[in-house]
């Protein structure tokens, strides 16, 4: 078997990698910050149970979850982090209340020496672990237990009285005692995140988030470990330079005379991909508009520049959908992308393939209008008092927001795909060639997104958050950031293989290379999303270390981007391909910024400590999950309707402002908004806390406000090249997007009676 040294080591890297990250879960399973069944004063008298922080937990997950606010830094980032708010406000009661049995008006009156001696005082009081196994109980002291009703009470007339500040709607949440559960779930996680986990120094969530009052500071492994990740990640991209000084550059071949796809007869189910296409347009068009009235609500958190939208649709559901929509499109987008290449690849049409494809996209329809009505219903709390939330509304974890009865529709229905997009290519994976092997990859990264999507199916309603967070990184990370890049890239490879500008023989390796390389490091640098999630010090450990290696095959960017622009610039047939390359070009330039530069700018422990929850997040999140991926299915999307119509000529105009349009309000959207916000909160979190960073207070001073108006000028850029995008798509479909054949010239009479006129005819007349 060729290439036999590079496939050993990818099954090495993936075997290994998933034993490490497998073995780390049991771990984290066994040792997740325990859930009490009792909370009680000293004196017995119970405040509430384990029964009720569950079901807080569940009634958090029904009107949003992670869309409304964050906990442990994960979620939305206009209303707080509720997990780092009810800590400050429990220690600012408690302080409030002694310094007032000292006679004095508050503890911010005191004198400096009064309040270290206070501080010194809580500290002690808050970080010692009073959790007894046995009993299954937690103690608190009776100034705690007032903390806990006061806390209870302010949370209840935010959920009930809405807060224009936070964009929280005026009656989300008005049963009393979901009301009740959620301070109790509220309450849970600030004592995860304020309480010494047994035998060590740091709490459950390894000192997170940054509260001086209560002695909340980096702890020593969070700055080793992002030493040396550092070090790592400069070992890792000059071990790499070393290997590729060495390795001799491969001839650039000739591109064949004219386009290998010119001719190319369509099949039934190629046809049926183009619906595909349209649904992707349509599914990106609303999850821009969604992303322009979410960035709103920031600004006007009631309203929609005077209209009461948050009455009927809230920012906790316009941010479910939004995010949702992303994923949908983006895999929408790849998916088609595999149903067309199948019968491509093969040359074969299997038997009822189209009936497959059309089945799949009516799925595809329901499951897409089911989910997304199913949150709205949920966050208005219209689903009654059962599980129907849960089944058919709103999870509440990010990205995985979908309810769980979609949740396994879209699992079957990406097995249907698998086995559709399987049979199309098996004819020609049973015959011997040179790049049998990217066939090979095709169809293992087609089986690893249909697999690793059922990784949000291992955790369940009433799942400990822990494990939860656990799971849903693998479907965030994994499925999407991992396996569904790996199928891109072979896709990507085929198709310039297929049109003669790559050759198999040095196209195979180097897509095996790259992908052990990716792989290497992705796997188990999942754990850099849970350095702070409930976790012991190993998995911030691993996180760290092999996050930093994904960096490492970004040194290849160069190289990639400088190949694309030379078969951009290819004259002849290839100028057709000229923009679907570019769309591959922006691919790799975001791949730097916004996966590289953006990711591990918030990857060390010791920047994610303070960055976590803030803006720099979806800093990185818009630029890496649109700039990579989504550009990278816009460019499959492009490639696929080239090939439906390889004789067309295109009029590129409105696809060339589209493309510029959209990068460029992409790089707005960052420079003016998303990253001086996110510093300024930065700033704000190592000076004062991280409550004081995603505090109402902070986020609406004059400035904060003018960074999110700024958002204006890039939103509305990118949206108008999202509409050019749409333009030039439908038009591919109705007609005038695509040139005219020119019209003859008008003959002169001698001409049309020379053309027409018989042989003998002419004669005579001359």
């Amino acid at each position: 078997m060729r290439h036999r040294k590079l496939w050993f080591g990818l099954g090495a890297v993936v075997l290994v990698s998933f034993l490490v990250l497998g073995g780390q879960g049991v771990r984290i399973s066994r040792t997740l910050p325990p859930i009490p069944e009792k909370v009680m004063t000293p004196e017995g008298t119970v405040l509430l149970t384990g029964e009720s922080i569950m079901r807080g937990q569940n009634v958090w997950q029904s009107i949003g979850g992670q869309q409304v606010g964050s906990v442990w830094g994960h979620g939305a980032y206009v209303a707080p982090d509720w997990s780092a708010d009810w800590l400050h406000r429990e220690a600012t009661f408690v302080l409030d209340t002694w310094a007032r049995e000292e006679g004095l008006t508050s503890y911010a009156e005191a004198p400096a020496e009064r309040q270290a001696a206070l501080r010194t005082r809580l500290t002690a009081q808050m970080r010692t672990n009073t959790y007894d196994a046995q009993t299954g109980s937690v103690t608190l002291s009776p100034v705690r237990a007032e903390a806990m009703r006061a806390n209870a009470a302010h949370y209840a007339d935010v959920f009930s009285k809405g807060r224009a500040a936070y964009a929280i709607p005026e009656g989300a949440l008005t049963n009393p005692e979901k009301l009740k559960d959620l301070g109790a779930f509220f309450w849970w996680t600030s004592w995860v995140a304020s309480t010494t986990r047994p035998g060590d120094t740091v709490t459950y969530t390894q000192n997170w988030p940054h509260e001086p009052l209560v002695g909340n500071q980096p702890a020593a492994g969070v700055t080793l470990w992002s030493m040396a990740s550092v070090v790592l990640l400069l070992a890792g991209v000059g071990a790499l330079l070393w290997y590729l000084s060495g390795k001799k550059e491969d001839e650039e071949p000739v591109p064949p005379e004219k386009d290998p796809f010119s001719g190319l007869q369509l099949t039934p189910s190629q046809r049926a991909t183009g619906k595909y296409f349209l649904v992707v347009v349509a599914l990106f068009l609303a999850q821009v508009g969604l992303g322009g009235v979410t960035a709103h609500f920031g600004v006007e958190g009631a309203g929609f520049y005077g209209v009461p939208l948050a009455k009927y649709l809230p920012y906790a559901v316009t941010r479910s959908w939004h995010t949702q929509l992303g994923i949908f499109w983006i895999a929408t987008a790849w998916l088609a992308t595999g149903l067309f290449v199948g019968p491509a690849v093969s040359g074969v049409e299997p038997k009822y393939q189209r009936a497959g494809v059309n089945f799949l996209f009516v799925c595809l329809l329901i499951i897409v209008v089911g989910a997304l009505f199913g949150q709205w219903a949920s966050v208005q709390q219209r689903m009654g008092n059962g599980d129907y939330w849960y089944w058919f509304g709103h999870q509440g974890w990010e990205y995985v927001d979908l309810g769980r009865f979609w949740q396994i529709f879209l699992f079957v229905g990406l097995f249907v795909w698998l086995f559709l997009t399987a049979r199309s290519v098996w004819p020609a994976l049973k015959k011997p060639s040179e790049g049998r092997p990217l066939l090979v990859l095709f169809v293992i990264s087609s089986m690893a997104i249909a697999s690793f999507y059922g990784a949000g199916l291992m955790y369940g309603q009433r799942s400990h958050m822990g494990m939860v967070e656990y799971w849903r990184w693998w479907v965030v990370h994994l499925w999407v950031e991992g396996f569904f890049e790996v199928f891109a890239t072979v896709v990507m490879t085929f198709l310039f293989t297929r049109l003669g500008v790559l050759s198999a023989r040095t196209a195979v390796p180097a897509v095996l290379f790259t992908t052990v390389l990716f792989l290497a490091g992705g796997i188990i640098g999942t754990f850099h999303h849970l350095y702070f999630s409930g976790t012991p010090a190993a998995a911030m450990a691993l996180g760290a270390t092999f996050s930093a290696l994904e960096v490492v095959p970004l040194v290849l960017v160069g190289r990639e981007v400088w190949s694309h622009i030379r078969l951009s610039r290819l004259q002849g047939w290839m100028q057709q391909y000229r923009w679907p390359i570019l769309f591959f070009i922006g691919v790799a330039f975001w791949n730097l910024v916004g996966a590289g530069l953006f990711g591990f700018l918030i990857n060390p422990p010791i920047a994610l400590y303070y960055m976590q929850g803030l803006n720099l997040t979806p800093l990185h999140g818009h630029t890496a999950l649109f700039g990579v991926y989504g550009m990278l299915g816009i460019a499959l999307m492009l490639f696929s309707l080239r090939m439906m119509q390889p004789e067309a000529r295109w009029k590129t105009r409105p696809l060339a402002w589209a493309f510029w349009s959209i990068n460029a309000g992409l790089v707005l959207m960052v420079v003016l908004s998303l990253l001086p916000i996110g510093v300024l909160q930065t700033k704000a979190a190592i000076e004062q806390g991280t409550w004081w960073a995603r505090s109402a207070e902070f986020l609406q001073t004059p400035l904060m406000d003018t960074l999110r108006w700024l958002r204006v000028p890039g939103d509305v850029l990118f949206a108008v090249g999202a509409l050019l995008l749409a333009w030039f798509i439908v038009g591919l479909k109705t007609g005038w997007s695509l040139e005219r054949a020119e019209a003859p010239r008008p003959q002169s009479e001698p001409e049309r009676l020379g053309a027409a006129a018989p042989a003998h005819a002419i004669l005579r007349r001359r």
